[in-house]
């Protein structure tokens, strides 16, 4: 199959996240595996904001553990391979199911440092239809404070969407 060339994205932040999101939508309707999904997104939002997605990937709740996360589909440098609930700003976000933004993570409380180039971070919970947790979101920065609250919209209307039924 033949690589198709994709659209540029708006340069306005919100807009770029609105193309962004009806493209993901797009690519993984009627895709029923959630690693597909998780590795499409993870690839789409990686080289749409390469100027500040460090890394950008997905954490998925172990259902033999529960109250931990492991590293699923990513882009970036090497992710750490498990973090409990609780733990650094990705077990924060689970433990509490709601987003978490933090523009200096060297100032985050039990901050773990899977790649110590990373200085800013937000983290999504994507939940299942049954509104469950079923992984979070995490997108890293090199740069301090690169992250704000029309990241925090456009990066939760990705993971809304993104166990819808098929």
């Amino acid at each position: 199959m033949a690589e198709t060339a994709r659209a540029p994205l708006p340069t306005e932040k919100a807009a770029a996240y609105a193309a962004l999101r009806a493209e993901i939508a797009a690519v993984v309707a009627g895709e029923p595996s959630r690693t597909a999904r998780y590795a499409t997104a993870a690839s789409l939002l990686a080289n749409a904001f390469p100027d500040r997605f460090f890394w950008t990937g997905f954490y998925l709740v172990d259902e033999a553990k529960g109250d931990e996360l492991v590293v699923g589909p990513y882009q970036g440098t090497l992710g750490c391979l498990r973090i409990p609930f609780g733990k650094g700003v990705c077990g924060a976000a689970a433990a509490k199911g709601e987003t978490i933004l933090v523009p200096d993570v060297h100032a985050f409380p039990g901050h773990i440092a899977c790649d110590s180039r990373s200085n800013s971070e937000i983290v999504v919970p994507v939940f299942d239809q049954a509104g469950k947790l079923a992984a979070v979101l995490d997108v890293d920065s090199t740069q301090f404070d690169a992250f704000d609250a029309v990241d925090r919209a456009g990066l939760e209307g990705i993971c809304a969407d993104l166990l819808k039924t098929p």
